[in-house]
């Protein structure tokens, strides 16, 4: 029975019955396709080939396919990280440190006034780069821990400040710097300021380069000297005269925290002196970097508290916008000639690539003083408004330390701002008048005069008396007339202001009337070699001195109002000239230059011919054609001058301390020659003693106020001098009367002939 009974039906692979049920298989053979069976079992039974990069994955279906496994990950990973090694090493290898931008090593130009503070700056960018050790220890700290504190240990990069910016940008924000010190000088020194990838990723590795090839001084130096900081200050030199008006070397811990915030937000921290936005958003600034410092170990907590909220350095008073002002551009102008003159490497090429830094001799106080009396007189005397000739009325001058030839102050015009560029205290083309007459004094009583032809050269004094009469015929050294082809007779005859009769004069008479005819004559007698090398002894340059002529010793030459007050300086300190000049220092990036020791004064006169001199013309001011000069108040000496046709008019004065000319001429800026004064300020004519004088006694009142007055030294005797042939030991000069305008005699042509009126019914202007 066992062997018949029947076993469980068996399934195949195909999920049929054993083979034993034949329906079964019939069944599953027709559901199969043709080939399929065969195909199905071969692909199981063949190996399948290994791939590199098992992706899409093998064996997997679905999305398990395509998901990478941690293998494919880590591989990735560290194909990327290889490659971008690979990459970086690259590009570090090849990456080389490009030239400076041009503009980095641009500086200006900054001129200062004789206090050290500063003048003006010139140049297309404000910069004036130093060197780290006038950098003070603790401002260079303030930038330090504002900035990058781990700058002496960190190799010029910050990984931490790289991945915050990183991070930043991938959450859609703007590129940030994540920089060093180092970065941020690559950046300002070799790179642009654009804030793109590329950019950064080249500071990356430039700064790398710098920071393994410089040293951290020379690194720190050059941030210092690129930072900006707002108010047009490129560097910390700038920003600490901009802000401060401070040398850098002078800057405490405060105020260079002040800039090492400034750096961090220039454009809004510029007006932190007026702004309340402004200055309250650099408060907070300022006193984190005081707080930094505390960090970093710089300042301890006691002197952290030193500085509180009312302890913060406010800046001084600023407005954007720059320019030569006043007289500022004259003061600059000259000081830019001076430096050229004495240094021929100094060109206008090296001057516009900046770097110099010049220091003047001009007195801040005096120069404004000056331009103040200038512009009162104007405003009281002239009337451009109403009178068509005090339209083109220009006025110039200079103020000269006797002792030592520093060019004090300067007038040379309204200002470059008011499209006035031509130095009037500098320019040469306007004639001296009778100021001249000092010279010829000056020059007979040291060489005497021929007075007798044929004979030698006799001692003059300025008791010597020559012929004062208006209208008289001249002669040479050879007894000769001088002939003059103007005149119908063919000889010259000389004419005064006026056709007073003063018969014989002496020259001191003469010097005080300014009476043209005695100095004339004794031109003539000296000599003009020997005039003109005195006025070339005294200071004045040959190529503004006239050739020989009457008129030279009267005052045909032009020499500029700074030459004019540098002869007269002579006379104020005794004989000994010093050279007036503008500039007693000069460096170029940092080095000083060579060149620019001061003029060492040299004997011109001997003392007593110059004090002598002064002696006359101290009688000018008391008694003569300068009297509105009584009005300084103290011991003065001086001389008026008027010239032809009345074109320009002087007056040069001085004081042992300080000697000034003033000129007053008539020009028009489009046709640019000399035209007549008359009729300015509402006056006939105008003379040296008039507007001229007005303006130079309220300069030296106000210039010398609270200095002592000094003496001049008392004049040593010169001994008996020679007349001119024909003047009696006796005889007298005619007295003018005492009401009798004494300042129309400083001419040395007349224009009119009429009669100077005279007693006590002259009811002329200038009599009352």
């Amino acid at each position: 029975m066992s062997g018949n009974r029947r076993r469980p039906p068996q399934r195949t692979l195909a999920g049929n019955r054993a083979t034993g049920d034949r329906a079964g298989g019939r069944r599953a053979s027709r559901q199969q396709a043709p080939g399929q069976g065969t195909a199905h079992r071969a692909r199981r039974a063949a190996p399948q080939k290994k791939r590199w990069i098992d992706y899409p994955r093998q064996n997997r279906t679905g999305l398990r396919r395509w998901l990478p496994s941690w293998r494919h990950v880590l591989s990735f990973l560290l194909l990327f990280l290889g490659a971008t090694a690979a990459a970086v090493g690259y590009a570090y290898a090849t990456v080389t440190i490009p030239d400076p931008n041009p503009r980095t090593l641009l500086q200006n130009n900054v001129y200062y006034w004789s206090d050290g503070t500063v003048l003006a700056a010139d140049g297309s960018v404000n910069r004036q780069n130093v060197t780290l050790p006038q950098v003070p220890a603790d401002v260079q700290w303030d930038f330090i821990a504002a900035e990058n504190s781990s700058f002496y240990t960190d190799p010029g990069i910050d990984p931490q400040g790289i991945a915050r910016a990183v991070f930043h940008m991938a959450e859609g924000g703007s590129v940030q710097s994540g920089s060093t010190i180092t970065q941020q000088f690559v950046k300002n020194t070799y790179l642009d300021q654009s804030q793109t990838v590329s950019r950064k990723f080249k500071e990356l590795l430039i700064s790398s380069k710098i920071g393994a090839s410089m040293s951290k001084q020379q690194i720190l130096q050059g941030y210092l000297n690129t930072c900006f900081f707002g108010r047009q200050a490129n560097g910390i030199q700038a920003a600490a005269r901009m802000y401060y008006d401070l040398p850098v070397e002078k800057l405490d811990v405060s105020q260079g925290a002040f800039l090492a915030a400034a750096v961090n937000e220039p454009s809004l921290f510029q007006y932190a002196d007026s702004d309340p936005k402004a200055q309250a958003r650099a408060k907070a600034r300022w006193s984190w970097v005081l707080d930094r410092m505390v960090t970093t170990g710089k300042l301890t907590q006691q002197q952290r508290a030193r500085y509180t909220a009312a302890d913060f350095p406010t800046p001084r008073k600023w407005s954007a916008g720059s320019g030569f002002t006043g007289q500022t551009g004259y003061l600059v102008q000259l000081a830019r000639s001076y430096v050229q003159a004495h240094d021929p490497a100094v060109t206008d090429g090296s001057l516009s690539r900046g770097g110099y830094q010049i220091h003047t001799t001009f007195d801040r106080k005096k120069t404004a003083k000056l331009a103040q009396a200038v512009a009162q007189v104007r405003k009281e005397r002239l009337d451009p408004a109403h009178r068509q000739v005090d339209r083109d009325v220009q006025a110039g001058a200079a103020s000269v330390d006797p002792r030592t030839g520093r060019i004090l102050a300067v007038y040379g015009g309204p200002g470059f701002d008011r499209a006035h560029y031509s130095d009037n205290a500098d320019t040469s083309g306007v004639p001296v008048g009778s100021t001249f007459k000092p010279v010829v004094l000056a020059s007979a009583l040291q060489h005497g005069a021929v007075v007798r032809p044929g004979k030698p050269a006799q001692p003059i004094t300025p008791s010597s008396k020559f012929n004062g009469d208006d209208g008289i015929q001249i002669k040479d050294q050879q007894g000769n007339y001088v002939t003059d082809t103007k005149d119908p007779t063919g000889l010259l005859h000389q004419h005064n202001d006026t056709d007073y009769r003063w018969g014989y004069i002496d020259l001191r008479k003469a010097m005080e009337q300014s009476v043209n005819t005695p100095y004339v004559q004794l031109g003539e007698d000296v000599g003009y070699e020997n005039v003109a090398n005195t006025a070339k002894s005294l200071g004045l340059r040959s190529g503004s001195l006239a050739g020989p002529s009457a008129g030279f010793y009267i005052g045909t030459s032009t020499p500029s109002a700074i030459r004019m007050a540098g002869v007269y300086a002579t006379f104020a300190a005794s004989g000994m000239q010093a050279t007036p000049y503008s500039v007693t220092a000069v460096t170029h990036n940092g080095s000083a230059l060579s060149g620019f020791t001061a003029p060492a004064p040299v004997r011109a006169l001997p003392a007593a011919i110059a004090d002598n001199v002064t002696d006359v013309l101290r009688g000018v001011i008391a008694r003569g054609t300068g009297t509105k000069a009584q009005a300084v108040g103290r011991t003065a000496a001086g001389k008026t001058g008027t010239t032809d046709d009345y074109r320009s008019a002087w007056f040069i004065g001085y004081t042992p301390q300080l000697a000034t000319s003033v000129v007053l001429f008539r020009e028009d800026p489009k046709h640019p020659q000399l035209q007549s004064l008359v009729g300015v300020g509402g006056l006939q004519k105008v003379f040296g003693g008039d507007i001229p004088t007005e303006i130079w006694t309220q300069y030296m009142r106000d210039a010398l106020a609270g200095v002592p007055d000094t003496p001049f030294p008392a004049p040593a005797p010169l001994g008996r001098g020679t007349d001119e042939p024909g003047a009696s030991p006796s005889a007298t000069p005619h007295k003018p009367d005492h009401k009798t305008d004494r300042k129309k005699r400083d001419t040395h042509t007349a224009p009119t002939r009429t009669p100077w009126p005279t007693g006590p019914k002259c009811h002329h202007h200038r009599c009352r």
